[in-house]
């Protein structure tokens, strides 16, 4: 059994910051080292309806869309044994760095999805506590696809779904006291590992339709 003890409504300043993270050096808004054109913007019209976009501005950057929910009033942080489920629309343009993750204190970073545009049928699995990741192809992945995603943070290993079916499991898992906030941004490629935009893109996004997690309702004997 299990209980939702988080329903997303990005639109909620007491769920959500926009605009601001520390996994961004100094909080933001930029974030070079990490090969992203990024420039973080608190404006509404980024993230707050579920669509998190991306515009070209005239210094090279690109404002960018970012939720998290550190330093938010509510501060709702998973832990291991939640179950997070979501469902997105991939972007279809080059450049595009969509990602649902998390974050506290320098690190704690689990992967729910990474995509980019120029691998089209290719999903990035990541949990970063332990070292651990893989990568899934899938006919169902593709620019514009809608995707059903979910993520078990088992303490001794996180599993990933795709669709309803299972497609990867690390074996490591996050540990009994992991815990962390919940960031889902778009990112722009720099061009270092993944093409940039086109020089003619002025405009990317990706749709987050819903995003929600469960707790199991006994905490927490395995997993």
């Amino acid at each position: 059994m299990s209980d939702v003890v988080f329903t997303a409504d990005f639109a909620s300043d007491r769920q959500w910051v926009a605009g601001h993270s520390w996994a961004y050096p100094g909080g933001g808004p930029t974030n070079p080292g990490d090969d992203k054109l990024d420039h973080l913007t608190p404006d509404p019209s980024y993230s707050r309806e579920g669509t998190f976009r991306a515009t070209r501005r005239p210094d090279g950057l690109w404002d960018t869309g970012l939720l998290t929910t550190e330093g938010s009033a509510e501060g709702f942080m998973l832990r291991a044994g939640d179950h997070l489920e979501t469902r997105v629309r991939l972007p279809t343009g080059l450049g595009a760095w969509p990602a649902i993750w998390t974050w506290r204190d320098g690190g704690n970073e689990v992967d729910v999805f990474e995509y980019h545009p120029d691998n089209p049928d290719l999903l990035e699995f990541t949990n970063h506590v332990h070292r651990s990741g893989g990568y899934v192809h899938d006919e169902a992945v593709r620019p514009g696809a809608v995707a059903d995603l979910a993520v078990t943070f088992g303490r001794r290993g996180v599993v990933w779904y795709l669709n309803g079916e299972r497609v990867f499991a690390d074996a490591r898992g996050v540990g009994l006291g992991w815990h962390a906030y919940l960031i889902v941004n778009l990112s722009v490629c720099a061009g270092r590992y993944h093409p940039p935009p086109d020089a003619d893109t002025t405009e990317l996004s990706y749709e987050v339709e819903h995003l929600l997690v469960r707790r199991p309702a006994h905490r927490y004997p395995g997993g």
